[in-house]
């Protein structure tokens, strides 16, 4: 059996197939990282997440959730983000409160929900809304504010 000869055109048609599925060699150092905007995405470097852990950075601004409602809660922590970020700002204390302390007595105002705000706020913080907005969290240093508060470090806007 003879073999075939394949033409001018043939070949040239294969390799335009192919080129679509041959991996592109991209230069070194044209290849940048988008930042992610997706939840729970962090923004922080190593040094700052550190300097944050031992309370070395202090905040440009903060809000006290004290004594709001769940939803009021979400819509002044959704909008002082946004004006901070846009004045600039970087780091953030939010503050939400330790909560009461656990049912032990029985007391009938033991029995609801304790800590709301402190167990809601970081759900929040991974929302969709607040993705574009935020870099990272982090608990606070006990100087400014501890269990009751967090950390939370802002894009560049």
């Amino acid at each position: 059996m003879t073999k075939r000869r394949v033409s001018t055109e043939e070949k040239a048609l294969f390799e335009s197939a192919l080129d679509q599925y041959r991996p592109r060699v991209i230069a070194k150092g044209s290849m940048r990282r988008k930042a992610s905007t997706k939840p729970g995405g962090s923004g922080l470097d190593g040094s700052t997440a550190e300097k944050l852990k031992r309370g070395q950075i202090v905040p440009d601004a903060r809000v006290d959730l004290h004594g709001l409602t769940e939803d009021k809660a979400h819509d002044t922590l959704l909008a002082f983000l946004r004006r901070t970020q846009q004045a600039g700002g970087k780091l953030v204390l939010v503050i939400t409160g330790k909560g009461n302390p656990p049912a032990t007595e029985g007391a009938a105002w033991t029995e609801r929900r304790h800590g709301v705000l402190k167990e809601m706020v970081p759900r929040w913080l991974n929302e969709k809304a607040f993705a574009p907005l935020i870099a990272g969290s982090r608990p606070a240093h006990r100087r400014h504010g501890g269990d009751g508060a967090l950390y939370v470090y802002l894009r560049k806007g």
